[in-house]
């Protein structure tokens, strides 16, 4: 009877450390998404306003910026 209880405790003692050990080893992998930027000879760059300006022939350049946008009133 005291054998067997040994070797119970023996055994439990076994499983507990080697349990122990195993998730003590175990990492998690975290996995960082890369960013997604375009190819060097695929990168769109706007034209600036003064530019797009020139080609139509235009006094002023306002009409093309961004930032005038929201300004033009359509009716």
């Amino acid at each position: 009877m005291k054998l067997l209880r040994r070797r119970t405790k023996i055994a439990v003692s076994f499983v507990l450390i080697l349990l122990l050990a195993l998730t003590a080893c175990s990492k998690k992998t975290v996995i960082v998404p890369a960013k997604k930027t375009p190819p060097p000879g695929q990168i769109k760059k706007q034209t600036a306003p003064g530019q797009i300006k020139k080609t139509t022939g235009s006094k002023s350049a306002k009409p093309y910026a961004p930032g005038q946008q929201k300004k033009k009133k359509t009716k």
